[in-house]
């Protein structure tokens, strides 16, 4: 990955780049005018961490362990930022969980595959040093909290047919938590993206087989055993939490025990920086600022700018907004822009951890199963099918992108039959049942008992989506896709229904009335920020250190480069990093 900073895009929206100009402007004034020095001295410690979410909460739990004092700053009014709302997969080859559970996984078998997964775009060492380290820092993690996790089995590796990929899989989730070890404190977790249904406990591997639980026995019997938890769980008085909510609790369950303070609604403003490094951070808390100062270093894991409509129209391709995303709602790139201005160059800003979704009223759906499943495509504009639609997620808007300057493709259409409804859940919306009136009254869903008609109320050619469907009926009643090689990877056959035969992500659409739901670029937080070393520094556009400053998690440019190895590959990356710049700052301390 380059150090070369990126240059800056014309923005379409001027209107839009206020923002970023007033945070600059705001800024400039105070290094040009009163010193942030004089500012009142919150507090002083040998580690500031920004940010509560897997990085800084993994890195504050390491710097602790360390015997370095440490303080969490956070923007918002909860902790766990889009960790605490995530389904909190995490993927760290080689760690304990999963050779413990025999995972037939290797140091060189994990390496050969992330090279091929992330090709020369990630400086080698960089890459070498999250294999290495991902292990201990999972290993710290269970040793400093009450956290215990699982494996995803067969989860399978994005790419399994690379070398060294493996189609059960690497991933892990955590394992179910009671809230109660929070006490008050658990009134303050951010809330999840989508609550689990009431009375059960879901383990993200779970969701695979609920979509099934209507025509799958394993699926009912899945479905029985999350209900069975939530039952003993309420028996026991305890408040169960699984996923991102388990995730964030538990590493703030650390922190409690270790004595590091957790600050909220205290955003950054800015870096503040003693003869060129890095010494401390300004900061609005209570609504005054305020200097916090690091004796050691800064650890910037802010998250993404994914909710900065400025940045996203100045780095990123169109169309583009802040509505499709489903990280927290705080990532608006305060950490970047700081440490940009603190001399960090930047990479990667125009991508994301993409994933099509559903523009639903409120917020997104960030679709998983539903375009796996078999009984449905996704067409562009023209009724033309475009892509696998069983890829993995982030390669699917990739080709949207790709795609639309050409042969538009944002929005695209996921097209099924009542067949489909008839067997599947859909979002949390049981088989069969109706979808919620405001879907079709945001243009999100369309329904017709003809694909003509369907055709006509999505504003794309008849006589071409009759073609396509009647097209992909035959390949799948063939069970082969040559088209888009749909069902050749086992990663393919992970949302499916191994009763439908010949292929278990193909199956042909028959039943009236077709479903067309409106597929745009949503995404999981950006995956752009500061350029760092294997070390997790901060590194400038000529490749020198910016000294005192760290980065981890989506505030700096991926170590996945612009691919996705596996379920967790934000998360566990994050959590290294995290760890990787604590143990860093702790070596150097004197």
């Amino acid at each position: 990955m380059s150090a070369r900073p990126e240059p800056p895009r014309p923005s379409r929206r001027s209107v839009l780049a206020g923002g970023a100009g007033a945070s600059l402007a705001v800024a400039a004034g105070l290094q040009k005018g009163a010193s942030a020095a004089d500012l009142p001295l919150l507090g002083t410690y040998d580690v500031v961490v920004v940010g509560s979410g897997a990085a800084g909460m993994t890195a504050a739990l390491t710097a602790a362990a360390q015997g370095l004092s440490c303080v969490v700053l956070e923007k918002a009014e909860t902790f766990g930022g889009s960790t605490a709302r995530s389904g909190a997969g995490i993927w760290i080859p080689n760690n304990p969980v999963i050779l413990a559970a025999g995972v037939p996984d290797t140091p060189a078998r994990a390496a050969e595959y992330l090279a091929a997964v992330v090709g020369p775009d990630v400086p080698a060492d960089r890459r070498a040093a999250f294999l290495a380290h991902g292990p201990a820092a999972l290993s710290l993690v269970m040793a400093r909290s009450p956290l215990r996790f699982r494996w995803m089995e067969g989860y399978s590796d994005y790419y399994p047919e690379l070398p060294g990929g493996l189609p059960n899989g690497r991933s892990i989730e955590p394992d179910q938590l009671d809230g109660n070890l929070l006490g008050a404190e658990l009134a303050r977790l951010n809330p999840p993206y989508m609550p689990v249904p009431a009375g059960m406990v879901v383990f993200s591997a779970d969701y695979k087989w609920l979509a099934l639980a209507a025509v799958n026995a394993r699926g009912a019997a899945v479905a029985a055993a999350c209900l069975a938890r939530g039952t003993r769980a309420a028996l026991l008085g305890q408040k169960p939490l699984t996923m991102g909510q388990a995730l964030a609790a538990g590493l703030r369950a650390g922190l409690l025990s270790a004595g590091v303070p957790v600050w909220l609604n205290t955003p950054l403003t800015e870096l503040y920086q003693e003869r060129g490094a890095v010494t401390g951070a300004v900061v609005t808390r209570d609504g005054t600022p305020g200097l916090v100062r690091a004796r050691r270093g800064v650890i910037v894991g802010s998250g993404g700018f994914e909710h900065d409509a400025a940045m996203r129209a100045r780095y990123q391709r169109q169309p583009i907004g802040t509505e499709w995303t489903v990280g927290a709602k705080e990532n608006t790139g305060d950490g970047i822009r700081a440490g940009e201005r603190a001399g960090g160059a930047l990479a990667l800003m125009d991508d994301a951890w993409w994933g099509p979704a559903i523009p639903l009223s409120g917020q997104p759906y960030f679709c998983l199963a539903e375009r796996t499943l078999p009984g449905g495509l996704m067409v562009d504009r023209s009724g033309a099918r475009f892509v696998n639609e069983a890829a993995p997620y982030s390669d699917v808007v990739h080709t949207m992108y790709d795609r639309d300057p050409t042969a538009p493709a944002i929005p695209a259409w996921l097209i099924t039959d009542q067949n489909y409804r008839n067997r599947y859940l859909f979002k949390d919306v049981a088989p069969a049942l109706p979808l919620p009136a405001d879907w079709y009254g945001s243009g999100a869903a369309h329904r017709a008992w003809t694909l003509d008609a369907l055709a006509a109320s999505i504003g794309v050619p008849a006589g071409a989506l009759r073609s396509t469907v009647a097209r992909f009926n035959t390949l799948a009643l063939s069970g082969r896709d040559p088209d888009f090689g749909r069902g050749d990877s086992a990663y393919d056959h992970y949302y499916t229904d191994p009763a439908v035969l010949p292929d278990s992500c193909l199956a042909p659409l028959w039943l009236p009335p077709y479903h067309a739901f409106r597929i745009v670029p949503g995404d999981l937080g950006t995956k752009g920020g500061l350029v760092t070393d294997a070390r997790a520094r901060v590194l400038r556009a000529d490749g020198s250190v910016v000294p005192g400053l760290y980065a981890a998690g989506n505030a700096s440019a991926a170590v996945m480069g612009r691919s996705y190895a596996g379920a967790g590959s934000t998360i566990g990356p994050a959590m290294t990093f995290g760890y990787v710049a604590a143990r860093d700052i702790a070596a150097g301390a004197p």
